[in-house]
């Protein structure tokens, strides 16, 4: 009886600690980088895995780890003929399962002369023409560094060359440009500004509609990108979106200050590779308000979005991909002064088909839809009774194609051709009040269509492992006015050692105005309506880089870049006295006359030194220096609004383990800094604004005067613990944790007759907790 009880002691004590070994799967994909033909075969192991953990390919492609603890991973692909490659940093966890694609470059050199290299940075951009001036980004750095807010465009805030809005807003502005030059790109396709509260004419807002649940590892350009990307003569923001689990379901939510976030994937079968990936997000405080608790008084920010990512292969008919985000928003303040009334919106639906011809080559069809809309209302107080003093009505829609054929024609060549048609959809209406006619007036009331088409041609010459060539072209036709732009791009790689390479890049780039300016007009004394800018070229860069990588250790890559840009046709107005450059503003739009002539120039010198995540923690630090200015009418060079010169960031973060019962848990901290130069402004002429009633800047001293340097410092930090089929995470993020206060504008304040200054928002807590399983 006594050995009955011991061995059913031992028994139980054995079942509880194999209990407590929380164990999930890696599982995943490789293929062909340039041809994305599945790799049968293929070695995969687990780093320093004691005894070794490996597995490989079977004849799609396919693999799996199928029982590694929950943890940290270094996964080393080998297959003959091809480059060694390491993934780096894979987290997983007891409530989702981590799904690779994994992208493999044949090898030039015969095989007998192929030797393991420095392993590639976890940075390098995931294009593979890409090689200047880009970086890829994981769905793990949007979730882990301070100061994201899990949103992409708060995250590469930190990369070199880019400085954040100190408005608060999300908007992107590179190397000293206007952040209307980025270009958003969503799995291939243009997509209108995904930002809620987005105004007319902007690429940022306060909000992103991207939620990083849906979100796989993507690509941003800050200077000249390959001949892919078109419309754009500043960045290029390139999102891909995360394909569901096909062989489980899974669950994720998440409420936080922000929002309220729910997402669900998974297979629709059992026996097939179909999966969905869904996802719904609703604003907390527009549901506390709803409740009767105001946080943020009266002014309630609503807003809602929901992405989705439908996968279905076939086996003759290639991968058919449904994918779409979208969301509204809307805010009304209402003040003795004054009410506005605001509503935004944006979504686009998209479907792909992406077919393997041969193990050569593949073709690519997308056909899209998108949309963006802004309704917004301005009314002041007249004897007592408000009246509207201004109203702005913007609809857009438009239809989407796209083609792209990409053929590896050897190990050495690789082409893709590409071409795309928008046809674009417009209704628009702008008024507002006319202190000279005492009334309001229209500026804009336009309804119709035009089209925009793209098309593309990328040639990659790999000479040897080491050396590779980048020459293509883009064309641009816009049939509204007929205006046309051909820009050549080229780009070279060396890697002269096993850790530095050297690359050079040149790129004419262009981007096309906003529908509303082109089609704005004035209205004169006797009545007439004059359309000034119809007729408008796309304003345009010629883009020259120069880059310089040193992998100091396995981990740790040191990136130098210097580049200049030289801007023109720029649309400036045609007033020989005036100041203005479209080079300046990043939202709205502009009903004087305009014309291509005006110009500007960027140059600067960045660099990066980052330590990839291993042995627990990470670090990255940034700094620009730069100069960018501009000429228009009145022939003067001029900063421009957007020449801060320097920006810094640094960005550190640790992970500490915690063991309890067998378990492991994770408390993680990151904390980022950020030292830049203010931005340019005009100064108001106190004297003219008291007599006119309104803000009146001395136009002749255009940017002359700068803001104070921004500085801000920003803290996260979050605990991870896994449990069985589940994980939970609590996360803590301080903005702004000293409470500085950046000054962000100024403005004539008529009640008191003064100069006022408005800041950035202060110390801004966010508690979250997210539970996956």
């Amino acid at each position: 009886m006594r050995k009955l009880i011991v061995l059913g002691f031992l028994c139980i004590v054995s079942f509880l600690v194999h209990a407590q070994t929380l164990t999930q799967r890696i599982r995943g994909k490789v293929v062909d980088k340039d041809s994305k033909t599945p790799l049968t075969g293929v070695n995969l192991v687990i780093v320093n895995s004691e005894p070794l953990v490996g597995t490989a390919t079977d004849v799609d492609g396919e693999f799996q780890f199928p029982k590694l603890r929950v943890g940290r991973y270094d996964v080393e692909i080998h297959y003959i003929g091809y480059q060694p490659k390491i993934v780096s940093d894979v987290l997983i966890g007891a409530g989702k399962e981590v799904v690779l694609m994994i992208e493999l470059i044949e090898s030039v050199e015969n095989i007998e002369e192929i030797t393991v290299k420095a392993r590639k940075h976890k940075g390098e951009a995931l294009n593979k023409m890409a090689l200047v001036s880009a970086r890829s980004f994981s769905v793990d750095e949007t979730k882990r560094y301070a100061g994201s807010l899990d949103d992409p465009s708060r995250l590469v805030a930190g990369f070199a060359g880019v400085t954040g809005d100190p408005s608060g807003n999300n908007d992107i502005i590179i190397r000293g440009n206007s952040p209307r030059g980025l270009l958003w790109q969503l799995e291939g396709i243009e997509i209108p500004n995904p930002n809620h509260f987005a105004d007319e004419g902007a690429t940022g807002g306060p909000i992103s509609i991207l939620n990083n649940n849906m979100l796989g590892n993507s690509d941003f350009f800050s200077g000249a990108f390959p001949a892919e990307y078109g419309n754009a003569y500043s960045g290029v923001f390139d999102i891909k979106l995360r394909n569901g689990n096909n062989e489980q379901r899974e669950y994720s939510a998440k409420a936080g200050i922000f929002g309220l976030d729910f997402s669900l994937e998974g297979p629709f079968s059992k026996n097939g590779k179909s999966s969905y990936l869904v996802n719904y997000r609703y604003s907390t405080l527009a549901l506390l308000n709803a409740t009767g608790i105001k946080i943020a008084g009266d002014a309630v920010p609503k807003f809602q979005d929901v992405a989705l990512n439908l996968i279905f292969p076939t086996k003759k008919m290639g991968t058919f991909k449904l994918f779409g985000i979208g969301g509204i928003s809307h805010i009304i303040e209402s003040e003795p002064d004054y009410k506005s009334d605001f509503g935004a919106g944006m979504g686009v639906l998209g479907l792909s088909n992406t077919i393997l011809i041969d193990d050569k080559s593949y073709l690519k069809t997308t056909l899209a839809i998108s949309g963006s809309l802004n309704d917004w209302t301005y009314d002041e107080p007249e004897d007592m009774i408000f009246e509207k003093k201004a109203s702005e009505d913007f609809k857009y829609s438009t239809l989407t194609g796209k083609l792209v054929y990409n053929r590896k024609f050897s190990v050495k060549h690789t082409m893709q051709v590409g071409g795309t048609i928008s046809r674009y959809n417009y209704s628009l209406f702008s008024e507002y009040f006319n202190n000279d006619k005492d009334k309001v007036v229209p500026e804009v009331d336009k309804k119709g269509n035009t089209l925009l088409l793209q098309s593309y041609l990328n040639w990659k010459y790999r000479i040897t492992n080491t050396i590779a060539v980048l020459a293509g072209g883009h064309y641009t036709y816009l049939f509204l006015n007929g205006n046309q732009s051909i820009e050549p791009r080229l780009g070279i790689k060396w890697q002269f050692t096993p850790k530095q390479a050297i690359s050079l890049g040149f790129g004419v780039h262009s981007k096309i105005e906003s529908l509303t300016n082109y089609l704005a007009f004035e209205t004169l004394d006797d009545g007439t309506e004059v359309q000034h800018n119809k007729n408008l070229d796309l304003s345009k860069a010629r883009h020259y880089v120069i880059g310089y990588e040193n992998m100091l250790s396995p981990n740790l890559l040191l990136k130098l870049e210097m580049y200049y840009q030289d801007l023109y046709n720029v649309p400036i107005e045609t007033d020989a006295s005036s100041s203005f450059s479209s080079l300046n503003y990043n939202e709205g739009y502009i009903n004087v006359e305009l014309s291509n002539k005006g110009k500007g120039y960027n140059y600067g010198l960045e660099a990066t030194l980052e330590k990839f995540f291993s042995k627990n923690y990470y670090f990255m630090g940034t700094l620009s220096v730069f100069e960018s200015k501009y000429i228009a009418s009145d022939n003067k060079w001029r900063d421009t609004r957007y020449n801060g010169n320097y920006v810094m960031n640094v960005l550190a973060g640790k992970e500490f383990k915690i063991k309890n019962n067998g378990i492991e848990s994770t408390l993680s901290t990151s904390i980022r800094g950020t030292w830049a130069g203010g931005t340019r402004y005009t100064p108001i002429d106190l004297e003219q604004s008291i007599i006119k009633d309104e803000t009146v800047r001395f136009e002749e001293q255009a940017f002359s005067q700068q803001r104070p340097a921004f500085i801000r410092y920003d803290l996260k930090i979050s605990y991870r613990k896994n449990k069985r089929k589940t994980t939970r995470v609590w996360e803590l993020e301080i903005q702004n944790v000293t409470n500085r206060l950046n000054v962000a504008g100024e403005w004539f304040d008529s009640y008191t007759n003064k100069i006022e200054e408005w800041t950035q928002m202060g110390l801004l807590p966010s508690i979250s907790y997210r539970i996956e399983f």
